[in-house]
């Protein structure tokens, strides 16, 4: 037979033990000022930046218009106009090991003229376009960026360096830091009235050099349309709570349904405890880990409550602690089995990541640990507390007046 573990004897002390985690969460909320809210939630401006030197300019001189893409793995020229045949060219990067093999590949187009900035042999891992030039091409030199086979990472530190002169800039690494890719994030608050958004590539060229920067990426998020996404967060969490307290009350009883919401709670603010305290930036994507774990929890907290609606019919003499004991540990494998399988992949997740996705990762770790416990000692513990306490009290009350 198998053995029962008495998960009821530990209700009250990681009732106190969850208190604790909650009030430490709120205290660090009120003490730091709030959340480390990233650009998503505050106005301002968030660039995406490559150090990567100049490969080669493109000059057309031919009939039309001549235009360019680059999509990581293939450069598209395009040549099209009034009384001209439209022509389009691909070019897979993979296909060429050199600056040089490339350049002269493109320059057996009609009209267009390449000439290298880097010896020809020079290898290369990809191809760079800055997006604040326009991909027109014409008599005047388009320069193209690459990023070496075997470039040196560039620290952190030295970009941080370089910015310093605007103020407060944050600066996170994308990808690998072979890859040279950054992304540069500036409040509206630090910005004067002069302020450009081509101000950061502008100090970045001074730094390190006019042909080492390519901006890939730039966008202003307005203080409006940062506001509205931070109210559409809370009402979106807020919404999953109520239709979560709706759906456990159709499917079990409302004490089950008020122990599973009081579950999700706990673990949202055990997430927003995490983040508090060390520091970490509240932005979109960490919406979308408190969003998944509040679904992990939920499942997980269904499943249990399942196995003691059925229980209590089989075992009707028992007590209903006993009844909780029970289907805990009767599921307690699957649950098992269920987050570390899970954990192992949200693991490799971490560790092989950078940047937001890291954080979302080590989000996910915390919050279905939380989300294992809180099923069992919030969701269970708040349905007994609910059985014993709350249901027995008007029996209570009603037993003197049938005595006398």
């Amino acid at each position: 037979m198998k053995r029962i573990l008495g998960f009821s004897r530990c209700y009250a002390a990681t009732a106190l033990f969850s208190a604790v985690l909650v009030a430490a969460g709120i205290a660090g909320f009120v003490l730091k000022g709030g959340f480390n809210l990233g650009i998503d939630f505050q106005a301002g401006v968030i660039e995406e930046v490559v150090l990567a030197p100049r490969a080669f300019s493109l000059r057309y001189e031919g009939v039309g218009n001549a235009s360019l893409t680059l999509n990581g793995t293939s450069l598209t020229i395009a040549v099209s106009g009034v009384g001209v045949q439209g022509f389009t060219y691909r070019y897979l990067l993979g296909d060429y090991g050199t600056v040089g093999a490339f350049a002269q590949a493109l320059d057996q187009i009609e009209g267009i003229s390449a000439e290298t900035e880097v010896p020809p042999s020079t290898p290369f891992k990809q191809m760079v376009l800055d997006t604040q030039i326009n991909p027109a091409l014409g008599p005047d030199p388009y320069w193209i960026h690459f990023v070496p086979l075997n470039a040196a990472p560039v620290a952190i530190e030295e970009m941080r360096k370089a910015l310093a002169p605007l103020g407060t800039v944050s600066v996170q690494i994308l990808g690998r830091p072979e890859d040279r890719s950054f992304m540069i994030r500036m409040q509206e608050k630090e910005m004067g009235g002069g302020f450009k958004t081509t101000d950061i590539s502008a100090a970045l060229k001074k730094h390190f050099g006019e042909s080492e920067i390519a901006v890939t990426n730039s966008n202003f998020v307005g203080s409006r349309f940062s506001k509205n996404l931070a109210d559409q967060a809370g009402i979106l969490l807020f919404a999953t709570l109520i239709l979560i307290l709706v759906y456990a009350s159709i499917r079990f009883r409302p004490q089950y349904a008020i122990g599973a919401v009081l579950a999700i709670m706990h673990d949202g603010l055990v997430m927003v405890a995490f983040i508090v305290w060390t520091g970490m930036e509240f932005n979109t994507t960490t919406i979308a880990a408190i969003l998944t774990i509040l679904g992990y929890s939920i499942n997980d907290t269904i499943v249990i409550f399942d196995r003691v609606r059925e229980n209590r019919q089989t075992y009707r003499d028992d007590g209903f602690d006993d009844v909780l004991n029970r289907s805990i540990t009767e599921t307690l494998g699957r649950t098992f089995i269920t987050t570390l399988t899970t954990m192992l992949a949200v693991l490799s997740l971490y560790i092989f990541t950078t940047g937001s996705m890291k954080d979302f990762a080590l989000s996910l770790l915390i919050g279905m640990v939380s989300g294992v416990y809180s099923t069992i000692f919030i969701a269970c513990g708040f349905v007994s507390f609910w059985e014993k306490r709350v249901k027995r009290a008007p029996e209570s009350a009603r037993e003197p007046a049938g005595a006398a």
